[in-house]
């Protein structure tokens, strides 16, 4: 499969040296240095991939992202400067997928690069299978998520920590574990990504189903489905 990937970096040096690192590991590379022109190539090359960094010189990055989330469900990895954690919850609230810091290492980036498109390769081959627990209905093949008979509308990642939780409802499943199936290595900063994808996807549910805690919190250990 062909895998794209924009870059939206005002930055020259930096863009250069991503179009380099990432073309010469396989990956077809659009480019560009502000919003505007961002918006007008995902809408008309549709790329598989959105790395993004905030500051641009015509739009906050931030924003952009909610722009994005209007036309677009592609995933977004963050690449910035800014390294509070408000910056980063601020990011992933508006619909970002992840988040790396300015200065970066190369190789942490193709690392969650061939996570996320060996995700992708597996998503295309699964064939329609459907998940039942409870008033919860998953089906994989489409990616819709059904609790009492109303869509919940969620993020890539949302849906995929919900399908590793579905596909071994009733088990414990670590925090190692879940970080290296969406995000290919174990990086202690994904902590704080993890609990902020775990905390939406439970206000997600909570909105239709209050009373049912489908997902559990293992202390110091990880996360479990429950089995209704």
């Amino acid at each position: 499969m062909t895998k794209t990937v924009l870059i939206v970096e005002d930055d020259i040096k930096i863009t250069e040296f991503l179009n380099i690192s990432l073309e010469k590991n396989g990956y077809n590379c659009l480019i560009s240095q502000n919003g505007k022109d961002a918006l007008n190539l995902i809408k008309n090359n549709s790329p598989n991939l959105i790395i993004l960094d905030l500051g641009l010189p015509d739009i906050d990055g931030t924003l952009l992202i909610g722009k994005i989330r209007t036309i677009s469900t592609t995933p977004i990895l963050i690449l910035s400067a800014r390294t509070t954690e408000r910056d980063k919850v601020t990011a992933l609230d508006y619909g970002a997928d992840d988040y790396l810091i300015k200065p970066f290492s190369i190789e942490e980036l193709l690392a969650r690069l061939r996570a996320f498109f060996r995700r992708l390769n597996q998503e295309n081959s699964t064939s329609e299978d459907i998940f039942i627990n409870g008033e919860l209905k998953i089906i994989f093949s489409s990616q819709e998520v059904y609790l009492k008979d109303k869509l919940i509308h969620l993020t890539p990642i949302e849906f995929n920590l919900l399908s590793i939780l579905a596909k071994n409802v009733g088990k414990i499943i670590t925090h190692n574990f879940i970080l290296k199936e969406i995000w290919g290595e174990v990086y202690e900063s994904d902590m704080l990504s993890l609990r902020v994808f775990m905390a939406s996807l439970r206000k997600k549910f909570k909105t239709i189903d209050f009373d049912k805690q489908y997902i559990q919190t293992q202390v110091g250990v990880g996360y479990k489905m429950i089995r209704f």
